[in-house]
């Protein structure tokens, strides 16, 4: 009988619960988590995205811009850019490989780093140090004071991208995470085995490029950048701009990270100013030795036996 009772008991208890029974209490700690939003995913064939790519790269022949630049790096950084959190720049680029970057320090707007590449030759000038580095651009050497590997190029290659040829071989995939969608672009290198050239990343809510990864051989990883925060120019550029908005103005992003694992440094680049397309003469480029700096030839043994 008390085995019974109790069996009852139970069962009573249970069907008040499940009815809402005993003055109207209800069942609490029951939280209901709403599913991860997602922008609506555009669509876009492989064709597509290549025209829209190669419009940014022929629509771009020229930039100058003002950036605020803050650089970080890995366990080796050292140097004269240490000691600024961020500077302020002011960037030239031209077609074919022309670029000039000019850093300043806060408040006070002195030189910090002046930089030059003409394709072929870099040369960076280090007021504060008193030194003038000079090396081919095509050089592999790393220095062991990052601030020494931050090269103009390095931002040539970041903010004035190279078409895609039709020859070249691509292909697209997809990739999701939790808060985006994106294709992937994939320019592939030829030769004795194919490897992988360039990775290209589309947001698919806009379709704008979100990434830009470019290989080395076996793979390696020269540079990944970050694009984000599309707006529009003040100038609109001539027939085949960049990614034309609603109004028709060309777009640029206003935030660019670019990192650069083996040379052991990122630049976050904030922009401020941007105009593409104006005439730039030949001699803005040009970057002579200041008088009373070291001549550093970049891949000279004895480069780095100076304390």
């Amino acid at each position: 009988m008390i085995q019974r009772a109790k069996t009852c008991l139970i069962l009573v208890t249970v069907a008040a619960i499940s009815c809402g029974c005993g003055g109207g209490a209800a069942i609490t700690g029951h939280t209901v988590v709403a599913p991860t939003q997602r922008p609506v995913a555009k669509e876009a064939t492989r064709e597509e995205l290549l025209d829209r790519y190669n419009a940014i790269v022929y629509g771009t022949q020229s930039l100058n811009a003002t950036v605020q630049m803050k650089p970080t790096a890995g366990s080796k950084y050292s140097g004269v850019i240490d000691e600024y959190h961020e500077v302020k720049a002011f960037l030239l680029i031209a077609r074919p490989a022309q670029i000039r970057v000019i850093g300043q320090a806060p408040v006070v707007g002195t030189t910090v780093f002046d930089m030059t590449s003409d394709g072929k030759t870099f040369r960076v000038s280090i007021p504060p140090k008193h030194k003038f580095m000079v090396g081919p651009v095509a050089t592999d050497h790393t220095s062991s004071k990052p601030i020494e590997n931050l090269r103009p190029q390095h931002l040539l290659d970041a903010l004035l991208w190279p078409a895609i040829r039709k020859e070249e071989a691509t292909y697209l995939r997809e990739f999701n995470d939790e808060s985006a969608r994106y294709y992937v672009l994939t320019v592939l290198r030829g030769g004795y085995q194919t490897e992988v050239l360039r990775e290209i990343w589309f947001d698919r809510a806009d379709l704008q490029v979100a990434r830009l990864q470019t290989f080395g051989p076996k793979g390696v990883l020269l540079s990944d950048v970050h694009f984000s925060d599309w707006q529009p120019v003040d100038n609109p550029a001539s027939p085949g701009a960049p990614a034309p908005a609603a109004n028709g103005m060309a777009l640029f992003p206003r935030a660019i990270r670019i990192s650069r694992p083996h040379d052991d440094y990122q630049l976050d680049l904030q922009v401020t100013k941007i105009t593409l397309n104006e005439g730039i003469t030949a001699d803005r480029f040009k970057l002579e030795q200041p008088e009373g700096s070291e001549l550093v030839q970049v891949g000279d043994a004895t480069e780095n036996k100076q304390p």
